[in-house]
């Protein structure tokens, strides 16, 4: 049988899988950026207020001193999926899933300071092999230079809420955090859309399959994943969830292989680079596992 730790690394291995089909969503849908994520936010609040009024009205419910903090998570992760969507679309979705395999390091260095206790050296080293990792499957490129910053501070804004909302699932019900968190990001990306654009009804129309690929990026990939993600950070560290999220980039390629028929993306370099990313994630799941036996 595999305990809590487990069970919770096997879930949030397919949840970033959703991840991964998320960029494929981005590219497929026809608006912009702050659109896409505004939809996503407010349909994934709403799947899940119409899961409390069913299940458990009470869920709604949450303190005032943790609303203040939550407050903040929501426009961290509203910020964070603006940026990972700008990324893709100004660039490709290769270098902006790479670049969120920085996530891992740059986790390594703030996870200490904001939670204050020592800087692990073991993640330092596990945070470089990934770097190494990305370095190898996508050498510099610098017409798409734009696109690599925006990805990396994407990278840096995910790095920041996975650490905030480690702490904060502690004391509260993920589920409540999870709702009000796509609520308010959704409605801070609208209002800082209405506040820096005069309103175009055709930025938010929908065209073709977007009807259908909005609904699977806010109740599949936003309303159960986001949720469960959440859920996860109970059982496993704010590093080691960054190290899985280092699979995003595999998962979005093979996508975009089977979607696009895309070879290109199968050279050596993916190879060697996969392998290095992959065995920074094995290695990472290894050495927890062993300190856990000692403890034991």
């Amino acid at each position: 049988m595999l305990n809590d730790r487990n069970k919770n690394l096997l879930l949030y291995h397919f949840i970033v899988f959703l991840y991964g089909f998320t960029s494929i969503l981005g590219v497929l849908i026809s608006l912009k950026a702050l659109p896409i994520v505004i939809y996503r936010m407010l349909i994934g609040a709403a799947g899940l207020a119409i899961f409390f009024l069913i299940i458990n009205p009470t869920y709604f419910r949450i303190n005032k001193k943790v609303f203040k903090k939550v407050f903040f998570s929501g426009i961290i992760i509203g910020a964070h999926w603006v940026t990972f969507f700008y990324a893709i679309k100004i660039s490709t979705i290769s270098i902006t899933l790479s670049m969120m395999s920085a996530g891992a390091l740059i986790t390594a260095f703030i996870d200490p300071v904001y939670n204050r206790k020592k800087i692990s050296p073991y993640e330092i080293f596990f945070g470089c092999i990934t770097i190494i990792g990305v370095i190898v499957i996508y050498s510099a490129e610098f017409v798409y230079l734009t696109g690599i910053t925006i990805a990396l501070l994407s990278a840096f804004l995910s790095s920041i809420f996975t650490i905030l909302n480690r702490n904060l699932v502690r004391r509260n019900n993920f589920i409540t955090l999870s709702f009000y968190e796509l609520l308010i990001g959704g409605l801070a990306c609208l209002i800082f859309y209405l506040f820096t654009n005069d309103f175009k009804s055709f930025d938010f129309k929908l065209k073709g399959y977007d009807f259908l690929w909005i609904l699977i990026l806010g109740i599949i990939c936003t309303s159960y994943a986001f949720n469960a993600s959440i859920k996860v950070l109970r059982h496993l560290s704010s590093f080691t969830v960054m190290m899985i999220i280092n699979l995003e980039p595999i998962y979005g390629i093979i996508f975009s292989i089977l979607i696009w028929k895309d070879e290109a993306f199968l050279s050596l370099n993916f190879y060697i680079g996969f392998a290095i990313v992959l065995s920074s994630i094995l290695m990472d799941t290894f050495y927890k596992r062993n300190k856990e036996s000692e403890i034991i």
